[in-house]
């Protein structure tokens, strides 16, 4: 009981601050309801950015992974911290300067409307079909194992999760939908609190735990009896060998940090260039410290349970149940329910802005005023979230989401990110190269990873169990050596897409060269110490790979 009033109580009171917060905005206009009223600070911007990135299937699913191969997988985290300094110094100012509110703005000024519409559609096609109902599938089994709702409402687990799913997605879209972006920043910006404190007590209890009250010497006794969960170079049938790092990790990383609109749209109702490089920034910084949360535990378990567990993404529930003390899993379940709540709400709010700029007002209803356009982008939130609702109970095998997930999303986010980077990085690249671009690197992408790689992968291990190998490790190698890394092979079609691109440019150039206008909606004059830090932060992530190596 006291659980669930502390669940309750912490949930409410973060909704609360949010009303506050946001009443004052004024979100019948776009500016106001799809980025904030461009007040954003720094410390909003990197809170919302943390808790919009951080939910169920990263914290239970890296930890799974970690579980079986250990720190190597903190490359999802470390990395990212990467990607958000060159999206502070590159992206940002650029996005800022042409007064985006959607990425795929920009494309219609560099290429053409078409463009853009391409681009939205596939934004949206990866949002609903693929993140909104996986973010509640996963977070509804969450919460469903932490209060045993079958048993506590005495219904069956099926009931139990549909309950669930539908609970988060009325009070995701209730933020999102009604709320704004601003009401999701600011909410985000308190839950970010509460994970990294309720985070970090996972990993420091389970410390405790193994070294009989002692963190120190629960650390030593980790790594000393587990050394090889603290080889960060890995091994190729890893889930992320070290050579994708230099290939696609980075182009993921990219894609993620600075050109989704449901990350990106944090930084965009920035006030100013100042604050927005400053949240990058701020988050970058923190970011490096995620494996504490997303991966030390993991490994944790992996010593606690002596590698027992059948199913890996069984180690960070289990890990919470055993070492949490009983008053602190209402806390920690309000936490993760916002972590939960964070990542709904921020892919819902960002499509009812891909939806009402970039869809609505461009094509269903030119001559709407901002107070239309908000409306019906609320109307498409509705319907999107009621649909996201009623396909989460249809997902199955959750436990390997996380990992599927950064495959699946690939269909759309090398091409994507290779018209953006062409986009800003040419001049004279015609609008036809970014469409044939956009078509030819998802249907690549799919033709490579699933029509030609189950083949592969089938025939080697057909010769493999010909030739008389049975062994399990053996038959890994195998399968892992019969097709590149689907983070290689978007590294190859990533460049191969920029290639296509720019000999249209070179046979069929545009007739003038693109030059970006200032449209002075924010200043956009850089923190000074923005480039100093970034390189800062790049140093530490170098030093942290050489330390574990």
């Amino acid at each position: 009981m006291i659980g669930i009033l502390s669940f309750v109580g912490f949930t409410a009171l973060v909704g609360i601050i949010s009303y506050y917060a946001t009443r004052k905005t004024d979100e019948k206009s776009s500016d106001g309801y799809f980025l904030g009223g461009r007040s954003l600070t720094a410390g909003v911007i990197a809170g919302s950015l943390l808790l919009t990135n951080l939910s169920t299937e990263q914290i239970v699913g890296l930890n799974g992974n970690a579980y079986s191969e250990g720190i190597l997988v903190m490359a999802w985290e470390t990395l990212a911290a990467i990607a958000m300094v060159v999206t502070a110094v590159f992206l940002l100012p650029r996005y800022l300067k042409g007064g985006l509110t959607t990425v795929p703005q920009f494309l219609a000024s560099r290429f053409d409307v078409s463009t853009k519409t391409i681009t939205s559609a596939l934004f949206l096609t990866g949002y609903v079909v693929v993140l909104l109902p996986t973010i509640l599938y996963s977070g509804s089994i969450a919460i469903s194992g932490m209060f045993n709702v079958p048993e506590m409402l005495q219904v069956s687990e099926l009931q139990a999760l549909v309950i669930c799913v539908w609970g988060i997605g009325i009070i995701g879209s209730i933020y999102a939908v009604f709320g704004g972006l601003k009401a999701v920043a600011v909410s985000d910006s308190i839950n970010a609190i509460g994970l990294l404190i309720g985070g970090i007590l996972i990993p420091v209890f389970g410390l405790m735990t193994i070294g009989d009250g002692s963190i120190f010497e629960g650390l030593n006794i980790l790594t000393r009896e587990n050394p090889e969960k603290f080889d960060s170079i890995g091994k190729v049938t890893d889930s992320v060998p070290f050579a994708t790092i230099f290939t696609g990790m980075m182009l993921v990383q990219l894609f993620y940090w600075g050109t989704n609109q449901q990350i990106i749209q944090r930084a965009l109702g920035a006030k100013n260039l100042q604050e927005g490089q400053k949240g990058l920034l701020l988050g970058s910084f923190i970011k490096i410290l995620g494996p504490l949360i997303v991966v030390l535990p993991g490994i944790i378990a992996w010593h606690l349970f002596e590698g027992g567990l059948e199913n890996a993404d069984e180690a960070y529930p289990r890990l919470v149940n055993e070492v949490l003390p009983p008053y602190l899993i209402g806390f920690f379940a309000a936490v993760l329910f916002g972590a939960i709540l964070s990542s709904f709400n921020s892919v819902l709010n960002s499509s009812v802005t891909l939806f009402g700029i970039d869809i609505y007002k461009q094509h269903i209803n030119k001559e709407a005023n901002e107070r239309t356009t908000v409306k019906y982008g609320k109307i498409f939130g509705i319907i999107l979230a009621v649909a996201a609702m009623l396909i989460a109970p249809l997902i199955a095998n959750a436990g390997s989401l996380f990992e599927y997930l950064q495959e699946v999303n690939g269909i759309y986010s090398i091409p994507i990110l290779t018209i953006i980077v062409v986009g800003y990085l040419t001049k004279r690249v015609p609008a036809i190269a970014a469409k044939i671009g956009v078509v030819s690197g998802s249907a690549l992408y799919i033709l490579s990873q699933f029509i030609m790689k189950p083949y592969f992968v089938e025939n080697a291990l057909k010769e493999a169990s010909a030739n008389g190998i049975t062994d399990q490790a053996a038959l890994s190698l195998v399968e892992a050596e019969a097709y590149p890394h689907f983070l290689h092979v978007m590294a190859i079609l990533f460049v191969a897409n920029v290639l296509i691109m720019l000999i249209i440019g070179a046979i069929r150039p545009r007739k003038e060269a693109y030059v970006q206008e200032y449209t002075q909606q924010v200043d956009i004059t850089p923190w000074k110490y923005t480039k100093i830090a970034g390189l800062a932060i790049c140093a530490i992530v170098i030093a942290v790979y050489i330390y574990f190596s």
